[in-house]
């Protein structure tokens, strides 16, 4: 999942931010000078972006994280608050150091947290006030995640371990040499070369420092949490604090890079010993084609039920009865429903309890009688809140234009810690009574901006399909919208290819920085997103040229009839499978655009399978390679073949760490667009990976992707 930042030439001119903070070295809450209530990129770029959010014990306060960026140091800074009944806010964070990660102890007194103030990320203490702050490791090497205990006696900390499974070491006498000797698959990932990986190390705890630190997948050359997103959220602790689950996909080599099949373990920390509570005792593993799709092979079509698909974020029944689990069925499909699985852990009976909705689980805990589970998942458009009982009968709690995701239960057992966004507002922390279903505002990071800022009107229509169905399209007006002009629009295509067009708001693609720049902003969620059924989601594996595509072309043919919608000055955007439609589109619009905008797209579909380091998508989405596979209109449809009719402005945007999908394509597009005679830019981002991450990188992506837009449809 993914999303823009953009806006106005005039805008981007504007005056420097002004902090509120006294230390210029200190990156802290900013207000940027505004010259209209117009979002802008710097405004966007100025709004702090909340983290974790825990309630203390007793319910009197709460702690939480919020990250700052400085356009001016090129560079983030994350703080934690205090934040008290009263609706009082102090900032615990004393300097430039970075502090993230808090939990309260059991008893309230003090905080555990993750600190780089000693130039590594460690483990550190300090009172519930923010005093005494203690550092409790000294290790070589930085912490990047922790979980304590339930009985404060041990602490699970994450850290990265050497890994040559791919990659050979160097030799000794070769200090400054750069080459790699490469071996096998997974040599590259997202956006590193793998020569470490992380692992879950075991330690005790107390207040004067952590001791006895083993690593749980000792020798293993696995990794713990998994790449690229996974963090302590992959491991739980049993009430009882004698295990440990964890997820792990025990796999190297040309086996990671083309399954899907992680699993779950429980670690005893008593006898050191390891089951998997995923597979069955007498479970043999069956050696596929890893150059077909998984999709009709024997190791998804076994009669005992070994959870093949991903299995993630493991979590404990408050009275230790059950283990829950998010888990996929099919081994090399990532985009599977993601299904909550429980499992008795007397028994060994596995229930899957959210069967009857019929789209992905994203976020859930537990209710405090271990009775009921909590989720939320998409539909229609937006996430909500949902409760499940074992028996898989599922209520929806909340409503409304938003996303929901869950942070977690408060310690009175009575109230839920969300997270809630819309395309209108960026996350702010809510609390959710779950006896009245209301909820109640707990942060107001960015109220200063929704106060000075005008955003444009977000609605949703259904339009019809080439094929009889209804697609759900969003469109976010300008502000200060007049139904009486003319307005150039966009059309937004989705990455994924499915991950769904909710109402998030995203610090990168934001549709309301879109809108302020005078641009009307069409989003279909086409087909293979989801939120619709799993035909709706499914339609798109093995169909990249096909009925997904025709989805983009009905929701703007249907949007374009419209009085205020300018037809002559229709644009088309998109990053990652949005990038390969732009690719795609370009070739097959029939003079509807004026404008194309590819942000890390896939050019050339050929070249895309072996140049990806998770070969599972184009194995399921392609069929297989195209030496295997090679009727699949991805490779007989690739976008590239499609250049001879070309006449279209196109700006190509890639980052150069981006190894999922290759800077090279971006350059081919170029290229082949320049040798056509069709007016093109490439913007190359050396240090970026799949995502824009760096402020200044990001502004000029803003600049350089709205000069484009007014170049072509303003003008």
């Amino acid at each position: 999942m993914n999303l823009p930042l953009l806006l106005s030439l005039i805008c981007l001119l504007m005056s420097p931010l002004t902090s509120i903070v006294t230390s210029a070295s200190v990156i802290g809450k900013s207000h940027p000078a505004l010259s209209s209530d117009l979002m802008t990129p710097e405004a966007l770029w100025s709004m702090g972006r909340i983290g974790t959010c825990q309630i203390s014990p007793d319910g009197k306060h709460s702690i939480y994280t919020v990250t700052y960026y400085s356009v001016e140091q090129n560079k983030s800074h994350t703080v934690i608050y205090d934040l008290q009944q009263d609706g009082n806010t102090r900032l615990i964070t004393e300097d430039a150091a970075n502090e993230t990660s808090p939990v309260f102890t059991r008893d309230g007194s003090h905080i555990i947290f993750l600190s780089n103030r000693n130039g590594s990320y460690q483990l550190w203490s300090m009172k519930a006030d923010g005093s005494d702050k203690r550092q409790l490791s000294h290790l070589d090497n930085d912490i990047s995640d922790f979980l304590l205990s339930p009985d404060e006696q041990k602490v699970v900390i994450i850290q990265d371990v050497e890994s040559h499974t791919s990659i050979q070491p160097h030799y000794p006498d070769l200090p400054l040499a750069s080459g790699m000797v490469i071996d096998d698959l997974n040599y590259k990932h997202w956006d590193h070369f793998v020569t470490s990986i992380p692992h879950p190390f075991l330690a005790s705890f107390s207040y004067e420092g952590i001791t006895k630190i083993c690593d749980i997948l000792q020798d293993e050359p696995y990794e713990c949490p998994m790449l690229p997103f996974g963090g302590v959220e992959q491991l739980a602790w049993s009430p009882d604090s004698k295990i440990i689950a964890y997820t792990c996909r025990k796999k190297t080599g040309v086996a990671y890079v083309t399954s899907t099949d992680s699993d779950i373990y429980l670690y005893d920390t008593e006898k050191g010993t390891t089951r998997n509570i995923c597979k069955s005792a007498n479970y043999q593993p069956i050696e596929p084609d890893y150059t077909l799709s998984f999709k009709n092979q024997p190791l998804n079509a076994q009669k005992e039920d070994n959870n093949m698909g991903y299995d993630t974020n493991p979590l404990f029944s408050p009275d230790g009865q059950y283990i829950a689990w998010l888990s996929m069925e099919r081994d090399g499909y990532e985009s599977d429903r993601n299904r909550l699985c429980v499992y008795n852990l007397q028994t060994g009976h596995k229930t899957y309890i959210t069967e009857s909705f019929q789209s992905g689980v994203d976020t859930y805990c537990w209710s405090a009688d271990s009775r009921l589970l909590y989720f939320t998942g998409v539909w229609h458009g937006t996430s909500m809140v949902y409760s499940t009982n074992l028996k898989g009968k599922v209520k929806q709690l909340t409503k409304g234009i938003c996303d929901y995701s869950i942070m977690g239960l408060a310690p009175s057992g009575k109230e839920l810690l969300l997270k809630k966004m819309s395309m209108s507002m960026a996350p702010e922390v809510y609390t959710f009574q779950l006896s009245t279903c209301k909820e109640q505002s707990l942060t107001q990071e960015n109220a200063w901006f929704y106060n000075h800022l005008t955003m444009g009107k977000v609605e949703d229509r259904w339009i019809a399909t080439v094929d009889g169905k209804q697609e759900q399209v969003w469109i976010i007006y300008p502000p200060h919208f007049d139904s009486n002009k003319k307005y150039p629009t966009l059309l937004f295509c989705e990455g994924g290819p499915q991950s769904a067009i909710s109402q998030w708001w995203s610090f990168r693609w934001n549709f309301q920085l879109m809108a302020a720049q005078g641009y009307i902003v069409i989003a279909p969620n086409r087909r293979g997103l989801p939120g619709y059924g799993m035909e709706w989601l499914e339609e798109i594996s093995g169909d990249y040229a096909g009925l997904c595509m025709k989805d983009y072309l009905s929701a703007i043919d249907a949007i374009k009839k419209e009085p205020y919608v300018d037809a002559d000055r229709l644009g088309c955007v998109g990053a990652s499978f949005g990038g390969y439609s732009v690719y795609w589109l370009a070739g097959h619009h029939e003079k509807r655009f004026k404008a194309f905008i590819a942000h890390d797209g896939i050019f050339n579909t050929h070249q895309q399978y072996g140049e990806t380091e998770e070969i599972w998508f184009p194995n399921w989405d392609f069929g297989g390679a195209p030496w295997a596979n090679s009727h699949n209109n991805a490779f007989t449809d690739s976008p590239h073949l499609s250049v001879d009719k070309w006449d279209t402005p196109i700006l190509c945007i890639h980052g150069m760490k981006d190894y999922r999908i290759l800077h090279s394509q971006a350059e081919a597009a170029f290229t082949s667009a320049r040798l056509r005679g069709v007016p093109a830019q490439l913007l190359l981002l050396p240090d970026e990976n799949h995502w824009v991450l760096k402020p200044q990188n990001g502004i000029l992506w803003q600049r350089t992707y709205f000069n484009w837009l007014d170049k072509w449809l303003k003008h």
